[in-house]
């Protein structure tokens, strides 16, 4: 009974290496897997900032436009890196954990297994104990015979899965750095190269001459205010007919010669009566001088 008891205490701490390695390698499966979702996201969104880098690019000027188109291409190299990044996680880090369900699945029968035969054992060791209290001596055999048999039985799945729970851990060991070894390896391969193209994309965005474009903008500004300063009229100093305000001018200054002529002529009248009025005073005031 002491040998079931250690048995027992020895599955248990098999089968808590097994449901540790179930819960966490579960876990990091799942975690894997939404990491390698984001970062083939991040491809894809970074994707399409190249697009609008491209139609960016030609709608502005030469210098930034070259500057820009630049950094695009650099830009959608690191998506390349990236897409081998997200194979690579695929295909080293996410397939060895997903199989882990199977293997432990595998290792959970093996237990299974165990148990049936130490229950047997168990339950054949009662039926002697049983017969050894009330049955007689041929039947007193038959029982330890059993016992014996389940004994034997249980000894050698017990065997069994000592060697398969070692292998077990052995190769859970194994797996669990090389699993993250190569997700390490992944990522540095990416990040070194990635790092050469940000460094060539730096250099070219840091290049940029924006004096240039600058130049050229303002020549391009400074040539349609000179077009509209030659579309702008100049005033003459000999007022001339073709001007688009000359015929107004005109009729002004003939409206105001005539409004002179006018005044003229009605200076004139009034003169020529002040005139006539004079004279007849004269001539009646030498009449009253001739009566006297």
């Amino acid at each position: 009974m002491n040998l079931i008891l250690s048995r027992d205490n020895q599955v248990k701490v098999m089968e808590n290496v097994v449901t540790n390695a179930e819960t966490f390698f579960g876990k990091f499966c799942t975690l894997m897997a939404s990491y390698t979702r984001k970062t083939a996201k991040l491809r894809d969104k970074s994707d399409l900032l190249v697009k609008q880098l491209f139609d960016y690019a030609n709608t502005e000027n030469p210098e930034l436009r070259t500057v820009v188109r630049n950094f695009a291409e650099e830009l959608a190299k690191v998506q390349d890196y990236r897409q081998a990044e997200v194979e690579r996680l695929e295909t080293k880090v996410l397939l060895p954990l997903k199989m882990y369900g199977g293997l432990i699945k595998q290792t959970r029968a093996e237990i299974k297994k165990f148990n049936k035969a130490r229950n047997n054992e168990i339950k054949q060791l009662e039926k002697l104990e049983k017969v050894r209290q009330k049955s007689p001596s041929d039947r007193h055999i038959i029982a330890e015979s059993n016992v014996q048999k389940a004994s034997v039985d249980a000894s050698r799945t017990t065997q069994q899965l000592e060697e398969t729970i070692d292998e077990f851990q052995k190769q859970k060991l194994k797996d669990i750095q090389k699993i993250f070894l190569d997700f390490v390896t992944i990522e540095m391969v990416f990040h070194a190269k990635a790092l050469e193209v940000y460094s060539s994309a730096f250099q070219n965005l840091e290049s940029y001459d924006l004096e240039k474009d600058l130049e050229d903008f303002r020549a391009k500004t400074h040539i349609a205010s000179g077009t509209l300063n030659e579309a702008r009229p100049v005033p003459a100093t000999n007022p001339s007919s073709s001007l688009p305000w000359s015929t107004g001018n005109q009729s002004v200054q003939s409206t105001l010669q005539k409004l002179t002529l006018v005044e003229s002529d009605e200076e004139s009248e009034e003169n020529q009566l002040e005139d006539s009025r004079n004279h007849e005073y004269s001539q009646s005031q030498r009449g009253d001088n001739r009566t006297r």
